[in-house]
């Protein structure tokens, strides 16, 4: 895909970038190709669809979720940046935190959404449930964001206690997932859901792969 496309498609589907955000997006996955070459960033079959399959399936989210203003995110597993990076390169306003369990990918996501020249963006090489001892983070999110890392129900357990009271589960995922609803509600009845297949106008890729954006959110009593 062409940047000039990818523009286009967001553009048709009410995300907005400007031409600051658009060379920051080019920079983006121009490094993520570089590095990609010595860090398994992303699968190496992908790496001619970057654009389409890992950017645009992260910005899909802002199609459909509201993000509130100066929003903080924590993206958990983040790999090579996503969906946290994307998001962030849209939304210079949001203040984002990375965690990867997996040092060598979390240094180079650092090092890739730094170089976009944005504020406000700090990385974690640990598992995310051991940012819950730090007590700056406790109550601290307003949107917990992971692209198919772990089941909902183990994404849910380990950052609990780092979600505002009125905070937001917001999950990439994809196939029939009536199971981890299940074992989500088990686990945390009080929680509610959405399901929202991505069907983006210009782009039906994510539709005919069944790609869905999932959030979790409680039930105010």
């Amino acid at each position: 895909m062409e940047l000039s496309e990818f523009w286009t498609i967001c553009s048709a589907n009410a995300i907005i970038l400007d031409g600051e955000m658009m060379a920051n997006i080019d920079r983006f996955h121009r490094e993520i190709i570089y590095w990609n070459e010595k860090v398994n960033l992303i699968s190496r079959q992908d790496v001619q669809n970057i654009l389409e399959k890992h950017i645009l399936h992260s910005l899909s989210i802002l199609k459909y979720e509201k993000i509130i203003n100066k929003a903080r995110i924590l993206d958990i597993g983040t790999g090579g940046g996503f969906p946290g990076t994307p998001i962030k390169i849209a939304r210079p306003d949001v203040f984002l935190t990375l965690v990867d369990s997996v040092s060598k990918k979390l240094k180079i996501a650092e090092m890739l959404a730094k170089h976009t020249e944005l504020r406000n963006i700090e990385a974690y090489s640990t598992r995310v449930e051991n940012l819950q001892a730090k007590p700056n983070y406790l109550r601290k999110f307003d949107y917990i964001v992971s692209r198919a890392v772990a089941p909902s129900v183990q994404l849910i357990s380990w950052s609990l206690p780092m979600l505002k009271d009125n905070g937001k589960y917001i999950f990439l995922k994809g196939g029939d997932l009536q199971n981890e609803y299940d074992e989500v509600y088990e686990y945390f009845p009080n929680l509610k859901h959405t399901e929202q297949t991505i069907e983006l106008v210009g782009f039906d890729y994510f539709t005919k792969e069944d790609k869905k954006i999932i959030t979790f959110s409680f039930d105010k009593l």
